[in-house]
């Protein structure tokens, strides 16, 4: 259940953009920003206020790969597997995600939702392969030892806020 604190975040952004229902897309990406990723309460309300199905909302949550039904962290890492990554060794990289935060493809999330790590088909920086993001920040030429003070820096900006 939505607190008012929740409804009116939501209403503003409805506002925002005028509760026009072709807008969806837009409203569901600012509320992923708010939460890093679309609670179902959420969606129901967006639904009611839109006046459109809750079947038309989760429909075109599901559609986009970067809409996410499920928590994130604070540090969405993408590692890139498309195959100029791939051959120059991008799954040793994420090994090495995987490894230093504990986590697996099935729970991609840590404990305490400071680190998400994802693959991702192409980030569409070839010639900087192999590359991952942190919130869409692109880190190039990575390898197992970059990734792991990648993470040593995060966790201390993660920390200092």
């Amino acid at each position: 259940m939505l607190g008012q604190d929740e409804k009116g975040l939501i209403d503003n952004i409805l506002t925002a953009h005028d509760y026009n229902k072709s807008h969806v897309i837009a409203i569901m990406q600012e509320v992923q920003k708010v939460y890093r990723y679309l609670p179902e309460e959420v969606l129901c309300y967006i639904a009611e206020k839109l006046k459109l199905s809750e079947a038309k909302i989760y429909g075109v949550a599901t559609f986009y790969e970067n809409f996410s039904l499920e928590p994130k962290g604070k540090y969405v890492i993408k590692i890139c597997d498309g195959t100029a990554c791939h051959v120059r060794k991008s799954i040793p990289i994420l090994e090495e995600f995987r490894k230093v935060l504990g986590v697996t493809e099935k729970n991609p999330t840590t404990d305490d939702m400071i680190f998400t790590v994802e693959t991702v088909s192409c980030l569409g920086a070839c010639g900087l392969a192999p590359v991952c993001t942190v919130n869409d920040v692109v880190h190039a030429a990575m390898t197992p030892e970059k990734a792991k003070a990648l993470i040593e820096q995060l966790r201390e900006e993660a920390f200092q806020c």
